[in-house]
């Protein structure tokens, strides 16, 4: 591995480990697509030591807590700081909420503020099952690195590119201004490729996407400063939600209200060069050929650790 090249200010990253892959039919976060075994999560582990992370930590289930600690300890000792949170389904959840038929997470937003008491400095949060390239990294610790504006950050990605053949896909998209920070994110949950169109299928009908539109990949850098909003945001969602089994708190309605408040801004970053992940069983073999194809091209060893 590369020496890391060490940011001035501490950087972590926070893994949402936690979802059910319910569309996979696997816990794909620990699955193996590399030549050696190596789970999609190890290349961006790889990526964020080698572009100077200093922390890591992971939000798992409970269930696949210990299975997630015995493969990347190993790997992570003596280059990074790592945590551990679970992220149970009553988790900072009020004790006179009645969530006892829920059986899935709260979503992304949830996820990160279960990890708000072991984070205190800049953060990156990113799914564990997608595959974001060392550029991404390399962007967004170059940022927190050099910024002055305190500003949080996202890498973008063109929306035609993070499609999947086999089915449709959820995807946060997003609009920016002419100074390239972020006017808003909305979360399709349904996005579909027909007719050579990016489609949007949606209860008030199809809406027809821009396909060059900058994407959220869930790449978002974050100061802690965001928990605060968050934590508002997430008891006004509780009250509303609370008895809702299929409801999520994305974090792109966090992102959302923090430009509406003008609590902040989101600076729309490069880097987003790469993207695969995979959603479907089918998409495994492809990730694993666009996985072999970089290790070819010299991008990443062909054993990592």
């Amino acid at each position: 591995m590369d020496t890391p090249n060490r940011t001035q200010k501490k950087v972590t990253l926070l893994v949402m480990a936690a979802g059910m892959g319910s569309r996979y039919g696997g816990i794909k976060q620990i699955d193996g697509f590399g030549p050696s075994g190596e789970t999609i999560m190890d290349y961006s582990l790889f990526d964020a030591v080698r572009a100077g992370f200093t922390k890591v930590v992971f939000i798992v289930r409970d269930e696949i807590l210990e299975t997630v600690k015995e493969k990347f300890l190993p790997r992570l000792q003596g280059k990074v700081e790592v945590e551990f949170v679970v992220q149970s389904i009553d988790k900072l959840i009020p004790s006179s909420y009645n969530i006892t038929e829920r059986t899935k997470p709260w979503g992304t937003g949830h996820a990160l503020l279960c990890a708000k008491d072991v984070i205190q400095e800049p953060f990156v949060a990113i799914n564990a099952d997608d595959f974001y390239g060392k550029d991404a990294f390399a962007s967004v610790a170059n940022y927190f690195k050099n910024d002055t504006t305190g500003a949080h950050a996202m890498v973008g990605f063109t929306l035609s590119n993070v499609l999947s053949e086999h089915g449709s896909v959820s995807r946060g998209v997003g609009e920016q201004d002419a100074e390239g920070y972020l006017q808003s994110v909305v979360e399709r949950t349904t996005i579909v490729q027909e007719n050579g169109k990016v489609i949007s299928k949606e209860a008030a009908g199809d809406r027809v996407l821009d396909p060059s539109a900058p994407t959220s990949m869930n790449f978002w850098g974050f100061h802690p400063s965001v928990f605060a909003l968050a934590s508002s945001m997430f008891d006004d969602f509780l009250k509303e939600n609370n008895q809702n089994l299929k409801s999520e708190f994305y974090i792109p309605l966090i992102v959302n209200e923090l430009i509406h408040r003008g609590q902040g801004k989101v600076k729309v970053l490069g880097g987003g060069n790469i993207w695969f992940g995979v959603t479907y069983k089918e998409d495994k073999e492809e990730v694993s050929s666009k996985i072999r194809a970089l290790i070819e091209k010299g991008e990443y060893p062909s054993k990592l650790w």
